[in-house]
């Protein structure tokens, strides 16, 4: 397996879509459909997303959050609905296994808008190191493992703003999603599927 892949590799490769439903949450009604949804699974990937601050010292709270199935991406929008119960149960939840990258700092996010306990956490960036993966961040690792890159061009945009562009839900569907798929072919290959 290729254990670490360089800028103009990267760059080279196909973009990678999402292809599955991509449900947008503002209320809380819609929070607690998507959560009775979220809650027939054992393991989502996850995400999230803070609008950027360009002044030393500002920092703006957690503005959405992705849980996303095989098919389906919830968009969270925290900004407007805040943390309510039914996603802390999901995000507390020891029956559900969230999956993500740099899992420590969407924690952080999270608890600057609610604080809870986050223990049924998986951090890829420690389970890649088991598989001789060098690169840490979710674009490399997932070029790595699939040969499709993932952009980023919505990495800074605002995701406070009033309406979403596409663009900002496939890039924050992509991200939660993918954590899902790198986590399922690491077990494919742990299980002696290697390619």
């Amino acid at each position: 397996m290729v254990k670490s892949i360089s800028k103009e590799e990267l760059a080279a490769l196909p973009v990678e879509t999402f292809p599955g439903r991509i449900i947008l949450i503002q209320s809380h009604a819609e929070a607690e459909k998507a959560a009775q949804y979220l809650s027939g699974f054992d393991k989502v990937g996850f995400d999230s997303e803070t609008r950027p601050t360009f002044r030393k010292g500002k920092l703006n709270k957690i503005a959405l959050i992705q849980l996303s199935t095989e098919d389906t991406c919830f968009l969270f929008r925290t900004n407007i609905i805040g943390i309510p119960d039914c996603l802390s149960d999901i995000l507390t939840s020891d029956r559900i296994m969230k999956i993500g990258v740099s899992v420590h700092d969407d924690i952080s996010a999270i608890n600057g808008r609610r604080k809870m306990r986050t223990d049924d956490f998986i951090d890829l960036q420690k389970m890649v190191k088991a598989y001789g993966i060098e690169d840490a961040s979710l674009q490399r690792i997932y070029a790595i493992l699939f040969g499709k890159r993932i952009t980023k061009g919505q990495r800074l945009s605002n995701w406070e703003t009033d309406v979403l562009s596409d663009a900002q839900k496939q890039y924050a569907a992509i991200d939660a999603w993918a954590c899902l798929r790198i986590y399922y072919e690491l077990q494919r290959i742990k299980l002696g599927g290697n390619k």
